[in-house]
């Protein structure tokens, strides 16, 4: 890992200042129990899904095994920011390491990259369910299933890794702020001594693919199934089949929403409060929503869960 240094100052740096969400100390106190209680909702929310997919042997099929991986990728996806902005609420200095910046920014966005990927095989599954419902157990079968799993995983986590690597053995200057409560690339590059034009632009060409080829796809398989269910005769049929969709949908509406109002235009167009709010809401709000929505939405998600909970 490259030191921090100033020009004007030979001495170095270990590390980073996240700012935050800046302000008096009785705000940040208030902002550390509020998002502590927000992260132990999400921790029991999407642990709720898992141990009910678990434990009842109706829920082991691929859309139900599916969430599961989905609701325990949100669990890690939440903590890899969650609990050092805690730190940071109570703490002075509100420093953070080098290795942990970049530790953080690699499993921030290889966790990010996993979910895209996860919403468009959710989608698939949910295609094959309703266009070809037929041939979905020869299709979607525990094999097929296992397989799509552990590809997201491994796609997830492959994608940043040279990126963030080449980014980590470069030198900073100046000032060692950075305006965010979490280490993104975007302050991350603009605090480099010298200007890395092929490193933006590699780095600028690799991000958005993981957001827009699932994206496409995933508005892609939503087509052929608007298009089937359209052709559905009875009016019970056609909401029986939205009902299956109506989840995910609105899981992937929350999520791609902000994304792409983060990251669908310049950086420079987005004030940094702004860019703070944008990045809370779908890396802490939306994890936490997610329960939430499959479990009112699907009777048999409701059922499991009465029956874990013991309600």
């Amino acid at each position: 890992m490259k030191s921090f240094s100033s020009p004007s100052n030979s001495s170095t740096i270990t590390g980073f200042i996240l700012l935050g969400f800046p302000g008096p100390r009785e705000e940040q106190i208030l902002l550390f129990v509020l998002f502590s209680t927000v992260y132990l909702l999400t921790l029991m929310g999407n642990g709720s899904i898992i141990c009910a997919v678990h434990w009842d042997q109706r829920l082991h099929t691929p859309m139900y095994l599916l969430l599961a991986n989905f609701s325990f990728l949100e669990i890690w996806y939440v903590t890899s920011t969650v609990p050092n902005m805690l730190a940071n609420f109570l703490s002075d200095t509100k420093a953070i390491s080098f290795s942990g910046c970049f530790l953080q920014f690699y499993f921030f966005f290889s966790l990010g990259s996993a979910e895209c990927f996860f919403l468009a095989v959710m989608a698939f599954d949910r295609y094959l369910a309703i266009c070809r419902p037929l041939h979905y157990p020869t299709i979607m079968t525990r094999r097929l299933c296992t397989k799509l799993v552990v590809s997201c995983w491994v796609l997830g986590f492959l994608w940043f890794l040279v990126p963030i690597i080449i980014i980590s053995q470069m030198s900073f200057c100046g000032s060692r702020t950075i305006d965010h409560f979490l280490c993104d690339p975007g302050p991350l590059l603009a605090l480099t001594c010298k200007r890395a034009p092929l490193i933006e632009l590699v780095f600028s060409t690799l991000s958005p693919l993981p957001l827009v080829i699932p994206f496409l796809f995933i508005m892609g398989s939503y087509v052929l199934v608007l298009k089937a269910v359209l052709k559905v005769p009875s009016a019970a049929g056609k909401r029986k089949a939205f009902s299956t969709c109506g989840s995910h949908l609105a899981v992937v509406s929350l999520f791609y929403g902000s994304v792409l109002v983060m990251y669908g235009s310049p950086t420079s167009e987005h004030e940094a409060g702004m860019q703070k709010i944008v990045t809370l809401f779908y890396s802490v709000l939306t994890p936490l929503l997610n329960p939430v929505i499959y479990s009112l939405r699907n009777k048999d998600m409701k059922k499991a869960l009465q029956k874990f909970l013991g309600t």
